[in-house]
């Protein structure tokens, strides 16, 4: 079995969902340290030709939070000035030339406009939304509901086992640097690297294309031909699992 882990990302780019498509479970790190200026409480679109960000603004208690414990900052009341509604005026002026946006605009505002109280239940709704949206059906767990110690290396070879893998399929970010490959062989534990090669397709705009962003973008210009254009070898699978 194959396995990928990565932490819950807020509506993260394809690159994260690839990792998805091609393992056996998929283990949602939401029991580390919760990382500032990075991407759990954010994502990237385009807007106006350029990439901006998207933030989900969160409570900051502790530099030693975990993810499982961050809470998004709500206001008292729900203003105008609320995260949620701003977020999605924010999404629909960006994308309201996008062929697709009315398409997934009514989910994606009812998720953004719901008052969330941990920011992990948020990435959690928001991923089921997209893995809906692409097809994606490989099982998802938490690795809070583990009871898996350890750091970096150590953590991810320890949740390999105790999910039963046979192989740990690495990303394209930090693991790549640290992952301990002798400890791994050690446990005869296979690692495999993700090759993701980004998709071109036509962005709404003139301007060139943007890659990295997140997946919404893809959404809202291809609608459903997304993941046929991200994953064109899974179409055939999918046609013959279909048959």
């Amino acid at each position: 079995m194959l396995v990928a882990i990565h932490q819950p990302n807020f509506l993260p780019w394809l690159g994260y969902f690839d990792r998805m498509v091609n393992a056996d479970l998929f283990v949602l790190l939401d029991h580390v340290q919760f990382e500032r200026r990075n991407y759990q409480n954010r994502t990237m679109i385009r807007l106006e030709g350029e990439a901006r960000w998207l933030t989900v603004p969160v409570v900051q208690l502790s530099q030693k939070e975990r993810i499982v414990e961050k809470r998004v900052d709500n206001p008292a009341e729900e203003t105008a000035r609320w995260w949620g509604p701003n977020s999605f005026n924010t999404l629909r002026y960006a994308y309201r030339k996008a062929r697709h946006f009315d398409e997934y605009a009514p989910r994606v505002k009812e998720l953004l406009e719901t008052r969330w109280e941990k920011l992990v239940d948020l990435n959690i709704a928001t991923l089921e939304f997209a893995r809906e949206a692409l097809g994606i059906r490989t099982p998802m767990i938490r690795s809070s509901t583990l009871d898996v110690q350890g750091q970096r290396s150590e953590l991810l070879l320890n949740i390999c086992k105790k999910v039963g893998a046979t192989a740990f399929l690495g990303g394209m970010g930090g693991s790549r640097a640290y992952l301990d490959k002798e400890a791994f062989a050690a446990a005869n534990m296979g690692v495999v690297w993700q090759d993701f090669r980004h998709p071109q397709y036509a962005q709404c705009g003139d301007a060139p294309f943007t890659p990295g962003l997140s997946v919404l973008d893809v959404l809202f210009n291809c609608g459903s031909a997304s993941r046929a254009l991200a994953w064109p070898s899974a179409v055939g699978n999918d046609a013959l699992l279909a048959a």
